[in-house]
């Protein structure tokens, strides 16, 4: 019975520090044999990561590139950033083929058919259609029996919320292949006259692929995952009405229909507090997945994956967590700051590289907007 309490509480998200509390009661809907093999078989589900994929824009455009019409240099960008390059949508590419073509790829490196993908989880904040992009890579992917598809908006975190919603599903929903997808075209909400914002953006997409295991191979250990409204100033792009004259002036009471057309802002951003809040509150989020997961310590995981932001904040967090250089992972110079791309696009050059094995731990983090930021401490394969 204690076995089972514990695999419960794993389910419904209680730590492996904290099983030493009074369990929660859980309810059983039906006390038939077949309820009680349905909790069992929950109770014994994981999960873990067996393919991934990434897809970025043909156009590359360098520091030099930008240095032609703004006031700024590949150095002035390199040393402030870690940037060099960054991949631009552009001509008739767009963001949910982006998608399609990572999605496609970490299915064929996982070995599952489209048809067999039970939940596709499209984490964007720059989508190709407001009303979201997902049932769109459903269609295109070729799944069948038309599987659950929807888009999380949660900017640069996305992706590890993404990560978190798939293990949810698996573990308490039954799903057995959850696509998460991590996509951002944050060019199409960036000034390219402001050097202060523009230099850090590029656009991608990555993927991995989520799959239902025996709780004795589960791969995702521990999740770490907040929000503070209260920052939401540092790093905004907001809804506006066009200035256009009032076609209903004449009358009064209809000052306000019908409403004026609209747009979103450039994306605004302070740098300087985004930076501090990065280095403050990445660390202490990681060290809390990790104690989660019962893997306290940095020489307990591998690799040490954040959101590709600016080379600086890697390399602040790096040094709070005592993790050398070597066993970071960056690929920020090549492609810029990707938003809810940047994580899985670099685990995938990573795994594709040899540079991430199979059985190695990961510790990754995801900051931004919102402000939102989430840790996850997993295993690759």
């Amino acid at each position: 019975m204690a076995n089972t309490t514990m695999a419960a509480a794993q389910i419904f998200g209680i730590s492996r520090m904290r099983q030493h509390q009074a369990a929660p009661t859980l309810i059983m809907c039906s006390n038939t044999a077949k309820g009680a093999e349905e909790f069992s078989r929950l109770i014994n589900t994981g999960c873990k990561l067996v393919g991934c994929g990434s897809a970025v824009p043909s156009l590359r455009v360098t520091n030099n590139d930008l240095a032609k019409f703004i006031d700024t240099n590949d150095e002035w960008i390199s040393t402030r950033t870690g940037i060099r390059n960054r991949r631009v949508l552009s001509g008739k590419e767009n963001l949910t083929d982006l998608a399609i073509e990572a999605a496609q790829k970490a299915l064929e490196m996982a070995e599952v058919d489209p048809k067999d993908v039970d939940l596709i989880l499209m984490c964007s904040s720059s989508g190709d259609d407001r009303f979201g992009s997902a049932p769109v890579i459903q269609k295109a992917l070729g799944c069948k029996h038309n599987p659950l598809a929807f888009d999380i908006t949660a900017a640069c975190s996305g992706f590890l919320l993404g990560l978190f919603s798939a293990s949810c599903y698996i573990k308490a929903g039954g799903f057995k292949n959850v696509l998460v997808v991590g996509a951002d075209a944050v060019s199409r909400f960036v000034d390219w006259t402001d050097r202060g914002s523009c230099i850090l953006f590029g656009d991608a997409a990555g993927a991995v692929l989520v799959q239902a295991c025996d709780i004795g191979e589960d791969g995702l250990f521990g999740f770490d995952l907040h929000s503070d409204g209260d920052g939401k100033r540092h790093l905004i792009s907001t809804f506006k009405e066009n200035e256009t004259d009032d076609a209903s002036s004449e009358n009064p009471s209809m000052t306000s229909f019908p409403p004026k057309s609209s747009s979103y802002s450039y994306l605004q951003m302070n740098g300087r507090e985004i930076f501090k809040f990065a280095v403050r509150v990445v660390p202490q989020s990681i060290e809390a997945a990790l104690e989660k997961a019962g893997l306290a310590g940095s020489n307990n995981f591998d690799w040490l994956l954040l959101h590709q932001a600016n080379q600086r904040i890697i390399d602040g967090v790096a040094t709070r967590l005592e993790v050398p250089s070597e066993r970071v992972i960056s690929n920020v110079a090549n492609y810029g700051n990707t938003s809810a791309a940047s994580i899985p696009l670099a685990l995938d050059e990573a795994v594709r590289g040899g540079k991430v094995q199979p059985g190695h731990v990961i510790a990754a983090a995801g900051f931004g907007a919102g402000l939102t930021w989430a840790s996850a401490i997993f295993r690759w394969g």
